[in-house]
C-alpha cells in the first residue's frame, strides 16, 4: 500500500496585494487502522502510515512487554482489508498466555487514560525493571550535529508532506542507519525499534524530530537503547525515569547547541 495519496486542491495565493487561486497537486500521507492481532486475537488499533509494519510489530510488541526477545514471534502475515491492515502475529504459547491473562485483569476497571493503561498505579510499575546496558559512552557533540544534517536530508516523507515525524537510528560514530517516519511519532520509535531488534541491537543512538515524551523514554529503555536525543522539548517525567535509569536523555537538540537533562557520562565534554 502506497504512503501518499495525490489530490488535486485550490491554493489560495495573495501577492503584491492581490489574491488569486492557481489549481495544483498536492501530496497527502496515508493514515490507515492497523491491527495488531496475536494467534488470531485482536489486541490493539493504531493509526499508521501502512509502511514498515513488521517492524511496527516487533517494535509495539516489544515496547509493549508482550514479547521479552524478537525470537518469541514465530510468524507475521500482513493482510490488507477493505477497512484498513491486519497484521497477524504467531507468538509463543507462553508469551499469549500472559497477553490473554493482562487482557483479563483490564476488565471493568476505570481507566486514566494513558495509553490503555488501566490504573495509575501500572505507570509506575512499567518504569522498573529495564535491562541495563552501558556499552555506549563517548559520543562527541560534532557527532549530533552531524546527525541531525542526516536526519534533514533522510526524511523523504516528510519532505513530500509536511505531516511526518521521524526516528533515526545512528552508530557513535555518527553513521546513519536506519530512518523510520510515520504520521504518529510513537509508531515511528515502534518501527525503529522493530528494525532495531531485527537487525540484532547494534551499537548507537536515537534521534527524533518530536518531543521526547516518558512513554518514548520507556520505549527506548525497554529495547536496550542507552541515549535518545529530541529536536523539540522533553517532559518532567521522562527526565525522572531518564536519570533513574542512567538514561542519557538530550532535547533541543539543534545546529550547535543541546540541552542535557540526564546521562551526561555518555558525551565526551570535555
Amino acid at each position: 500500500m502506497k504512503q501518499i495519496t495525490k489530490f488535486n486542491v485550490n491554493r489560495l495565493v495573495i501577492e503584491n496585494g492581490s489574491l488569486y487561486i492557481e489549481n495544483r497537486e498536492d501530496n497527502l500521507i496515508k493514515e490507515v487502522p492497523v491491527a495488531l492481532i496475536y494467534n488470531g486475537i485482536s489486541h490493539a488499533v493504531m493509526m499508521c502510515t501502512p509502511e514498515d509494519l513488521e517492524d511496527f510489530a516487533i517494535g509495539f510488541s516489544l515496547t509493549e512487554n508482550i514479547i521479552q526477545h524478537k525470537q518469541e514471534v514465530y510468524g507475521i502475515d500482513i493482510v490488507e482489508g477493505c477497512y484498513g491492515i491486519e497484521v497477524q502475529l504467531e507468538i509463543s504459547t507462553r508469551r499469549f498466555n500472559e497477553l490473554k491473562e493482562k487482557r483479563r485483569s483490564l476488565v471493568g476497571r476505570t481507566g486514566c487514560g494513558i495509553c490503555g493503561v488501566e490504573q495509575l498505579e501500572q505507570v509506575q510499575q512499567s518504569c522498573k525493571n529495564f535491562p541495563e546496558s552501558h556499552r555506549l559512552h563517548h559520543i562527541h557533540p560534532q557527532i549530533l550535529e552531524n546527525a541531525l544534517l542526516q536526519l534533514e536530508q533522510a526524511q523523504s516523507l516528510s519532505k513530500l508532506t509536511g505531516a511526518s515525524h521521524a526516528a533515526a537510528f545512528f552508530t557513535p560514530e555518527g553513521k546513519l542507519l536506519a530512518i523510520r517516519e510515520d504520521v504518529g511519532r510513537h509508531v515511528a520509535l515502534d518501527k525503529l525499534l522493530g528494525w532495531y531488534a531485527i537487525n540484532n541491537q547494534p551499537l548507537g543512538f536515537i534521534f527524533v524530530t518530536s518531543r521526547a515524551s516518558y512513554e518514548m523514554v520507556q520505549k527506548c529503555l525497554a529495547c536496550g537503547i542507552e541515549m535518545l536525543c529530541a529536536i523539540s522539548a522533553t517532559t518532567e517525567m521522562a527526565v525522572s525515569i531518564a536519570r533513574e535509569n542512567h538514561f542519557t536523555l538530550l532535547a533541543f537538540t539543534r545546529k550547535g547547541k543541546t540541552t542535557i537533562y540526564s546521562g551526561s557520562h555518555r558525551l565526551q565534554i570535555s
